[in-house]
């Protein structure tokens, strides 16, 4: 088994892109989901709600976050602050009173004017600090940025192949935003991984990952359908919760430092 691609996601819920290789720092990918878009509250933002979300594109130069949408032109904003900043209070989920840096007026309302709706844009800063919140699964010392709950999830090109083989019309991977795609795989094989080793980072299982209406919305159009869902519901429920419908697998890495490589080989530990 080998890593087939590899995925950033700069700013939680909007576009991702791909990329041959990513380092590894404490709380993920470098890069990866370390701005949020929340709105007035500092209540975070994504595509279950908002699908325009996905037809703003995020990239990293050396120093900026450069976002780009239809008919908007680019916003940019530094990657770290370069002088004094209002820190915030967001929330993701059930982690509250997340410690952030404001991005600014600028950028502010640049989302605002595209997505429709009065928002901001934060980043992680010095100040910032979000365990791993699993019981079972997690550590004391387990943190990640603003992804959704992990601070990796995996998924092998045999899972999306055997989706695919199921419906009308394939989807693409970008539709499932994972972190790294294992080739050489069989199908869902991933879900039995309790610890692998990816490149020379060491990981270990933080549980399926349930899936939502994010997976139905086309990542270049916005326009949503019925699919994956409903044809997953057919053969992928949690056996522990049915309302729970379960494609790919979230990691945890025990590896603080390292880089991870397409074409990496990827060994199961247990």
């Amino acid at each position: 088994m080998h890593v087939s691609a590899i995925y950033l996601y700069p700013v939680k819920s909007l576009r991702g892109f791909a990329v041959t290789s990513a380092d590894v720092d404490e709380l993920g990918f470098v890069g990866d989901r370390r701005f949020l878009v929340v709105d007035e509250r500092g209540q975070f933002l994504t595509q279950r709600t908002l699908p325009r979300m996905a037809l703003v594109e995020a990239a990293l130069a050396d120093r900026d976050l450069v976002l780009r949408a239809p008919h908007m032109g680019a916003c940019s904003v530094p990657r770290q602050a370069t002088g004094p900043v209002e820190e915030v209070t967001v929330r993701v989920w059930k982690s509250e009173g997340l410690r952030a840096e404001d991005c600014g007026v600028e950028v502010a309302v640049w989302l605002s004017e595209f997505l429709r709706t009065p928002c901001r844009l934060v980043r992680i800063g010095p100040a910032f600090r979000r365990p791993v919140a699993k019981p079972g699964k997690s550590r004391p010392d387990d943190v990640l940025a603003f992804a959704d709950g992990y601070p990796f999830m995996v998924l092998s090109d045999a899972s999306l192949a055997d989706l695919n083989g199921r419906l009308d019309e394939p989807l693409p991977m970008n539709r499932f935003r994972p972190s790294f795609v294992i080739g050489g795989a069989t199908p869902f094989a991933e879900d039995t991984w309790l610890r692998v080793r990816v490149g020379p980072v060491t990981f270990r299982a933080g549980g399926p990952c349930a899936r939502c209406i994010v997976t139905t919305t086309d990542q270049l159009t916005a326009e949503r359908g019925k699919e994956p869902l409903r044809t997953l519901a057919m053969y992928r429920r949690d056996p522990e919760d049915p309302t729970d419908v379960n494609f790919g697998q979230n990691l945890i890495h025990e590896t603080m430092r390292g880089t991870i490589r397409v074409g990496d080989p990827v060994e199961v530990l247990m």
